[in-house]
């Protein structure tokens, strides 16, 4: 069993932990701490997929927090040669490796490799399993907006069954007291999604005049089973797309949001770029703060906010 914190997905905290982090992600919007947070650790981030935001939003964030940084590709990893987690766990540890931001295809690798690292592994996306920090972010930008998510009502449209991102967000939300609509077709939404806090919804239109807030997903292609899936984009664009048209079925403080990259003509149009309630430039930059938060939170534990 090991010793030390790791965030793998979100049930790793308690509500009173989640609390402590927003409130420690405020703290560092308002006032950077000086670089001594993590002065003298090392992190390193092990990305196996490609990643703009995880990966630079960590990378700021560890320099803010004064650590120094590793990055490697995983062609410039021995996993790649063979080497097992465990003896990868094992090296990375006596080098003084404190703190590991992993991504990777395969969902579970990230807690297997937290169970033999002796440090902190932080769940940067692992296959369609999860994605905490980006669930903390998206969740974090939900509470700037109206406070109390409890009997809020957010929207999550599209791929449910292949986004890692939808799947922490769906037990963050909950969590947080929040009534969760899941919009899709069969194909990307089975009806096994729907429990306790959970509506399965097929037709989009009906939902939006009822919906606080509207969380966009990209198509992942990328993780289409070999069989393909059974649905073309000509399909998905006039039954889920949010445009203009669908826009103006929203109420006037509903907010929309993406995780990101998005897909121009497909998951959305153009009219949402422009539309007063896009959030999208919100989560980016509160992903900054929100990683912060959480390195901070794990290494140092919880300090006084006074």
């Amino acid at each position: 069993m090991r010793a030390r914190r790791s965030l793998i997905d979100l049930d790793d905290l308690h509500s009173s932990e989640i609390d402590y982090i927003f409130k420690r992600t405020a703290h560092f919007e308002h006032e950077l701490p000086p670089r001594t947070l993590l002065a003298g650790l090392a992190c390193m981030n092990l990305f196996f997929e490609r990643s703009t935001r995880t990966i630079a939003s960590f990378t700021l964030a560890e320099q803010r927090l004064g650590a120094d940084i590793i990055s490697l590709s995983p062609q410039e990893s021995s996993l790649g040669k063979g080497e097992t987690i465990e003896d990868s766990a094992i090296t990375l540890a006596a080098m003084g490796i404190s703190v590991l931001i992993i991504r990777h295809p395969e969902a579970g690798f990230p807690r297997r490799l937290a169970l033999a690292f002796d440090g902190h592994v932080i769940n940067g996306g692992d296959g369609a399993h999860a994605h905490p920090t980006q669930a903390l972010l998206d969740i974090y930008t939900l509470c700037k907006e109206f406070g109390d998510l409890r009997g809020r009502k957010i929207a999550i449209v599209g791929d449910i069954l292949h986004s890692r991102v939808a799947h922490s967000n769906i037990q963050g939300l909950k969590g947080m007291g929040a009534e969760v609509i899941l919009v899709g077709p069969e194909a990307f939404l089975p009806d096994s999604f729907k429990n306790d806090g959970v509506r399965v919804e097929r037709d989009f239109d009906k939902v939006l005049p009822e919906c606080d807030a509207v969380v966009l997903l990209r198509i992942q292609r990328e993780r289409f089973s070999t069989a393909g899936v059974a649905i073309t984009d000509d399909e998905y664009i006039k039954a889920y797309r949010l445009d203009g048209k669908r826009l103006k079925e929203l109420k006037e403080e509903t907010i929309v949001m993406h995780p990101g990259p998005y897909n121009r003509g497909i998951e959305l149009a153009d009219d949402v770029l422009t539309y007063a309630g896009w959030r999208y430039a919100n989560q980016v930059r509160h992903g900054v703060f929100v990683r912060m938060a959480v390195l901070d939170f794990l290494v140092n534990g919880q300090q006084s906010l006074n």
